[in-house]
């Protein structure tokens, strides 16, 4: 059972870093070279659907990583995961008080609406959004390295 659980932990992390490297990497670099207007829409059409999934999807990984830590508790690689599971709790506590708020904002902005400086706003998301990838590449990478 307790396999199960690594594989099934792992490859949910493994995912979530996937869409989020995505993220960074492919889709908001392709949607910031749309013209404003769509580009813009198009953030905030990504805020509201990306923004109603991945709270589930952060917390339920450090759920699974909470688990597979007790669970296994007694076996070698514990540390590792004591230490995915801080690093996860620190993605989570960055996405609440630096991610949440600007794409809380983000999501109600249309072209008509949008504030001035919402171009700053965005990269000041991307900005916090590319450490939040590293960390949460760390974890997956201890999770990982806790299957060796």
């Amino acid at each position: 059972m307790l396999d199960a659980l690594e594989i099934v932990t792992t490859v949910i992390v493994g995912l979530m870093v996937g869409v989020e490297f995505s993220v960074a990497f492919v889709i908001n670099p392709i949607i910031s070279a749309l013209p404003d207007d769509s580009s813009q829409l198009a953030r905030s059409h990504g805020g509201r659907m990306l923004g109603a999934v991945m709270p589930f999807w952060y917390i339920g990984s450090l759920v699974l990583v909470a688990v597979w830590a007790v669970a296994g508790w007694d076996q070698d690689g514990a540390g590792l995961l004591v230490t995915a599971g801080a690093l996860l709790i620190l993605s989570v506590v960055m996405s609440l008080l630096l991610l949440v708020p600007i794409n809380n904002r983000n999501k109600t902005w249309t072209p008509e609406n949008r504030p001035e400086d919402w171009k700053e706003q965005l990269n000041r998301w991307d900005r916090f959004h590319y450490v939040r990838v590293a960390v949460i590449i760390a974890a997956f990478t201890l999770l990982v390295t806790a299957l060796a």
